[in-house]
């Protein structure tokens, strides 16, 4: 299967879930969006490693990276390589410099240790196709909201409650409508949902 380069574009608060944080991935290269719902503790994990911030603590993918360099282990690349009932699934590519190994893990937590291996991260090109967004004009960031994320405090003290907008009410021709209004505002992660209902009506 063909993989597909990405890089990380947007890190943001969620617009429908408390506590909870939207990641997009970005195609190399191209205009396609991958958004992602991750939860508190690991966005500021990817937050603090990209900001370079030194927590007073190890944090969990600190503690993984330091153990791993004591013993000469290191991650090669992370691959996004399936989506069921709209659950990413990652995993770890890792050698010691004689083998390599393959270790399953959250994409979120893959995520978090690729930017501290330097890694490359990749998907599959089906996974691009169904779950994607596409965007119009030139790529952009909207990276603003990194620090402050990078100071949240641990998941623990988050709400988990959440807010969801459905969209069961809507026509077919409005849910397409929506998307495009999401796309031009770059409201990825709405605009996912968005497909995701029109993915699921059109299967049905």
């Amino acid at each position: 299967m063909k993989k597909v380069k990405l890089d990380i574009v947007g890190l943001s608060y969620s617009q429908t879930q408390s506590g909870a944080y939207a990641l997009v991935l970005g195609e190399v290269n191209g205009r396609r969006r991958l958004p992602i719902i991750i939860g508190a503790f690991e966005a500021q994990a990817i937050a603090i490693e990209i900001e370079k911030m030194t927590p007073s603590r190890p944090l969990t993918h600190d503690l993984f990276k330091s153990l791993a360099d004591t013993f000469n282990l290191s991650i090669q690349e992370i691959i996004i390589y399936n989506l069921v009932d709209g659950v990413f699934y990652a995993k770890l590519i890792c050698t010691d410099g004689k083998s390599t190994h393959e270790v399953d893990a959250r994409t979120s937590d893959a995520i978090a240790l690729a930017v501290r291996f330097n890694a490359l991260i990749y998907t599959y090109e089906f996974i691009l196709a169904s779950a994607g967004i596409v965007i119009e004009g030139n790529d952009f960031l909207f990276l603003e909201n990194m620090d402050s994320i990078a100071k949240e405090p641990d998941a623990d003290s988050l709400p988990t409650s959440t807010k969801q907008q459905g969209f069961g009410d809507l026509t077919l021709e409005e849910l397409q409508q929506k998307l495009q209004e999401a796309i031009a505002d770059e409201a990825y992660e709405k605009a996912a949902r968005l497909r995701d209902e029109l993915n699921k009506r059109g299967t049905s």
